[in-house]
């Protein structure tokens, strides 16, 4: 246990819960090692101080140490990062480049986000961790390298293995040793300690007085879920530390900084299919949809209501509950003595609700009344809704573009295309 706080007190680590310090217990354990070492966790847990702790009790302690992010890695410079590459292998090769592997040859790498890692690299990976060999990007030379290889991820290898979005083979190469670093919400008990760690050494920084939280805000912030982890915690607390003009925090003042993660704004999900089974390709095309779909039934009534202008007779045919679903209808009159008009009032344009249906008399007229489409062309509302955003923004096409969902790029394009004149 004596190793452990001393471990913790080196790495700033904070906190007493069993799972920390059994995860921290298994780093050390295999620290002397050269087995590779997976650390799962969510993101915001802290799981590159478990690659420190691990490479700094090895024997590789004085040689190098690299951590990289391979999910911040473009997938078609990932090779050439890991690996390195020959003069003119590839557009903007301008000379030889050593990859991690090669500077840091005795060393230890640390491998972050491993999920990330597309389907070619890890081959090449895989190879290094079998044989220790490699080859840049456009050579054909073999190299070497001795270097321990740590992962990482936040996300669920297993699930990536059975999707075809990771290798099999790597995945039980790599987790020879796994380590589980427990999220926030199951360190309740540590909760309390990192604030206070953190608006201390907030204050300390600032030269301001730390602040306090009174037992009912400690409760609550013990029961948030905290789906940043450590790294939402300290944010919060400078944020509290700043923001508070009480340093002394009730549960009340505490709630203003914590987010209600429960209330979501609704977004339409990647993958919306129609009724017919096929997929819409964007969020636009789902309001189309809906816009359709409510011209549609708007036409249907306005033929119903002319048919029966037409001929009242059919008013008779129709249930009522179709022409009148909200309304409680006794008693149907046709007659025009009862439709709530009196002809010899001047206030004829102050018609009186009334439960029963009501027919004009002169419908003999009715072939005068037409009905007027609306226009729908898809290009026409798009033109239109550019020229209203343009408009709103005073011609910035930034703003614009912004307000439309559209890139800059593709307002420029639209604006030659509708020949829209700013």
């Amino acid at each position: 246990m004596s190793d452990i706080q001393s471990i913790k007190n080196r790495f700033g680590i904070i906190g007493n819960s069993p799972e920390l310090n059994y995860a921290i217990n298994v780093a050390i354990q295999v620290a002397n090692t050269d087995l590779t070492v997976l650390i799962m966790g969510e993101s915001g847990t802290g799981k590159e101080s478990f690659s420190q702790i691990i490479h700094s009790l090895s024997a590789r302690k004085h040689n190098p140490f690299i951590a990289v992010n391979c999910g911040a890695i473009p997938e078609g410079t990932i090779d050439s990062e890991l690996f390195g590459h020959e003069k003119g292998s590839f557009t903007g090769a301008v000379d030889n480049r050593k990859g991690y592997f090669e500077t840091v040859n005795g060393g230890t790498i640390f491998l972050d986000e491993i999920g990330e890692m597309p389907l070619g690299t890890q081959s090449r990976l895989l190879r290094v961790l079998e044989t220790g060999e490699y080859i840049r990007v456009g050579s054909s030379k073999v190299q070497k390298t001795d270097v321990r290889i740590l992962t990482a991820t936040n996300k669920d290898l297993l699930e990536f293995m059975q999707s075809g979005k990771f290798r099999e083979d790597l995945y039980y190469r790599l987790n020879t040793v796994p380590i589980r670093v427990p999220p926030l919400r199951e360190r309740k008990e540590d909760i309390p300690l990192l604030f206070k760690k953190f608006s201390v050494d907030f204050a300390e920084r600032y030269r301001a007085q730390p602040v306090q939280l009174l037992p009912d805000a400690e409760n609550r912030l013990v029961n948030y879920p905290w789906p940043g982890n450590v790294r939402e915690l300290k944010n919060m607390a400078e944020q509290i530390s700043v923001l508070s003009m009480d340093k002394t925090i009730s549960a009340n003042e505490l709630n203003r900084f914590l987010p209600e993660i429960n209330k979501r704004l609704p977004v339409l999900a990647h993958g919306t299919f129609s009724e017919n089974g096929n997929e819409f390709s964007s969020e636009r095309d789902i309001l189309y949809k809906l816009f359709f779909d409510m011209k549609k039934d708007v036409t249907e009534l306005k033929k119903m209501f002319f048919d029966i202008l037409r001929n009242p007779n059919l008013a008779r045919e129709l249930p009522l509950n179709q022409l009148y679903p909200q309304e409680r209808i006794h008693e149907p009159v046709y007659s025009g003595e009862n439709y709530g008009y009196d002809q010899n009032k001047e206030e004829n344009n102050a018609v009186i609700p009334s439960d029963k249906p009501i027919i004009l008399k002169d419908s003999n007229n009715i072939s005068q009344h037409e009905e007027v489409e609306d226009n729908l062309s898809i290009v026409d509302k798009e033109k239109e809704l550019i020229i209203k955003a343009l408009k709103k923004h005073h011609s910035k096409r930034k703003d614009a573009a912004m307000d439309l969902g559209i890139s800059e790029r593709t307002l420029y394009r639209k604006l030659k295309e509708y020949d829209i004149d700013e």
